[in-house]
């Protein structure tokens, strides 16, 4: 190995990903997704994990279920569960993530994480799971009571980027 390669290589950092699942209402189930996620797999963790956050948040029966415009979302096999299972599923506009509010919370739960600075993947986990929980229901409140702001920015925006 060259020097030079030797110097670059010593400052890299490994680069660990993986996939997680969450739930908004005050904060549910945070949820590892192993390997590449299918409808299949998709409706296996909501059929395992959202009735458990519903009643653990003690939602009312008028809850609604907020998911992207994702192929495996959208999938008829996904439809079709989320009829047979009584899901409320609000329409959500295609490339509209400035309306989606757990995109805040992704982006505190990764700034909590890499303060900690994990060594591993279990610790990254672990981190992942115990910085899902501490999110306050504060700020959960206050991205949900600036909602409306939200959609009259995307709205004037017609469409386009905001400031969220």
């Amino acid at each position: 190995m060259a020097a030079k390669e030797h110097r670059i290589r010593r400052h890299l950092l490994p680069t660990v990903k993986f996939m997680l699942g969450g739930c908004v209402a005050t904060t549910g189930n945070l949820v590892k997704i192993e390997g590449h996620m299918d409808s299949t797999q998709y409706q296996q963790i909501l059929e395992n994990n959202v009735q458990e956050s519903v009643t653990k948040l003690k939602l009312r029966r008028g809850w609604v279920f907020q998911q992207d415009n994702d192929p495996k979302h959208c999938s008829k096999s996904t439809q079709a569960f989320m009829q047979r299972n009584k899901y409320n599923v609000l329409e959500w506009p295609s490339q509209s993530p400035d309306l989606n509010i757990i995109e805040n919370l992704w982006d505190d739960l990764k700034q909590a994480v890499h303060a900690r600075n994990p060594p591993n993947i279990t610790e990254l986990q672990r981190f992942c799971q115990e910085e899902w929980a501490k999110i306050p229901s504060s700020r959960i409140q206050t991205l949900i009571g600036g909602y409306r702001k939200r959609l009259q920015a995307v709205t004037f925006a017609k469409g386009g980027s905001t400031k969220y």
